[in-house]
């Protein structure tokens, strides 16, 4: 379903506020079947992507790095 979303979690640096904002909208867009939500659903679909965006730095930040799984 999702084979052209790109990792965040590089070795050499953090993933910014933005990759994850737009990773979060990427997730959306898929799971909900829109790229563009109609004016009725834009409200919730904004809360959606901000709500896994959020979910998704709290993720990152608690993942630690682990050069021996690095390909």
């Amino acid at each position: 379903m999702c084979r052209s979303i790109k990792p965040l979690r590089l070795p050499d640096r953090p993933a910014t506020e933005q990759e994850i904002n737009e990773a979060a909208l990427q997730f959306v867009r898929k799971v909900s079947g829109y790229r563009k939500p109609s004016k009725v659903n834009q409200e919730a679909f904004e809360a959606a992507v901000q709500e896994i965006a959020e979910a998704m730095q709290r993720l990152l930040g608690n993942l630690t790095f682990e050069p021996h799984l690095i390909k």
